[in-house]
């Protein structure tokens, strides 16, 4: 193999493993629909590795997204379609014409002018892609369902579609909830989703005005609930009890117990 290092290692990877004649034969047998599933669960991955603020294993898993990115080249070379260095060089094109205030002798904007010019920027790019007048044009419909809403709520605030004040979003996540609890009321399933569903939207707003990002507030509330309720099968683990033996108050009373001595744990670090 190759003396090469960094990228062009990675590059000269990928050719060995599409060999048609010493290849791997899994990696022969994929193409870019077949790699969807991989490069989402990559990205999910380094998102972990990210929260759990572990730099050994941040590098490992942008390494593995990495060379999703150089799978995804490989293939378009082989069908004469684009490599890496097309893809790279037309990314770095793009940042810089997104970007007149550092690459063009713009003068320096405020964050809301970033802003509002790099929508405008991609405006007037979908316009000469041809694409239809429509303020989603661009947004991919298989988008998990928060960043989907996070997306749509963006793209109707450029256009004027939005609070600007955070009390009629709380207010909003107020009504949205009494509607669920009247169809709750009413033992209607579908309408209950409909309005859940007008709930999680509005909550997702609520977090685009904080300037918080749900996926990431979600996430780190999983990884706590997931820990303290392991916290709590340890303990019951000690006195060879298991949760679904005791009773729902019994296990509220360990859950406080795991949330103090998670807490106190979490403030020592």
């Amino acid at each position: 193999m190759n003396s090469f290092t960094g990228v062009q290692a990675l590059v000269t990877v990928m050719q060995r493993l599409r060999d048609p004649v010493g290849g791997c034969p899994w990696d022969l047998q994929q193409s870019m629909a077949s790699l969807i599933p991989y490069t989402l669960e990559e990205a999910y991955e380094v998102a972990a590795a990210i929260t759990a603020g572990e730099p050994a294993a941040i590098k490992d898993e942008l390494g593995d997204l990495l060379f999703q990115v150089v799978f995804y080249a490989q293939l378009g070379k082989e069908q004469e379609l684009f490599d890496l260095d097309a893809i790279a060089g037309a990314t770095a094109e793009k940042l810089m014409r997104r970007h007149p205030h550092v690459f063009g002798e713009q003068q320096a904007l405020s964050d809301a002018e970033i802003k509002a010019q790099w929508e405008q920027i991609k405006s007037e790019e979908r316009a000469e892609q041809g694409q239809s007048d429509s303020v989603f044009d661009g947004i991919a419909d298989n988008l998990p369902s928060i960043l989907m809403a996070q997306k749509l709520q963006k793209r109707a605030a450029t256009v004027g579609f939005d609070w600007s004040e955070m009390a009629p979003v709380i207010a909003k996540i107020r009504e949205e909830l009494a509607e669920v609890e009247d169809e709750i009321r009413a033992n209607d399933n579908a309408k209950i989703a409909a309005e859940i569903g007008d709930l999680l939207f509005a909550v997702v707003n609520l977090a685009r005005h904080a300037q918080v990002n749900p996926e990431h507030a979600l996430r780190l509330t999983n990884h706590k609930f997931k820990q303290r309720f392991q916290w709590i099968e340890t303990q019951l683990a000690q006195q060879q009890r298991r949760p679904e033996e005791l009773s729902l108050d019994e296990l509220e009373a360990y859950w406080q117990q795991a949330k103090q001595q998670l807490n106190h744990v979490e403030s020592k670090k």
